[in-house]
């Protein structure tokens, strides 16, 4: 009987050597990942394929890997995302993690830029809401030849 995709493996690292490492690393598949994360499967795969998230390890049979430091790799990434960072300024973010000794300059300005982006929809998304309100107070729910949403959106273009 085959293991779910979801299940965890167990990974001992062998060097050229022939040594192996003290104990064993857990390693999920990307069913688990994707689970763990909240991060969709071709999602998962996209971002390696952009470069964000390094290639997945693969098993004999070629079933992708990843560590839980991959996990926390990909739980930045969606928190970027869902902040609204685009892919480049993700991969910027990560690069300056992976130098902690460097000033945090350029994440700030990152982040200042972003927030000025999320401003900006914010007031674009106020006046749609106010027009929005202004159509719907307006409309009597009479008939259609009578609507204001209709007409409003008529006279809109």
């Amino acid at each position: 009987m085959h293991a779910p995709s979801t299940c965890f493996l167990a990974v001992k690292y062998t060097s050229c050597s022939g040594y192996r490492n003290k104990g064993s690393v857990a390693m999920m598949r990307i069913g688990a990942l994707s689970k763990k994360s909240g991060v969709h499967i071709e999602t998962i795969r996209y971002y390696e394929r952009a470069g964000v998230l390094p290639k997945a390890r693969r098993t004999a049979n070629g079933r992708r890997t990843y560590s839980e430091e991959d996990a926390d790799r990909l739980a930045f990434i969606r928190h970027a995302r869902e902040l609204g960072f685009d892919l480049s300024a993700v991969r910027a973010l990560l690069a300056l993690q992976e130098r902690p000794e460097l000033s945090c300059e350029a994440a700030s300005k990152l982040a200042s830029a972003q927030l000025s982006a999320v401003e900006s929809r914010l007031s674009r998304l106020a006046l749609l809401r106010d027009e929005l309100k202004r159509m719907v107070r307006a409309c009597k729910n009479g008939r259609v030849s009578d609507c204001r949403v209709i007409d409003a959106l008529t006279k809109m273009h």
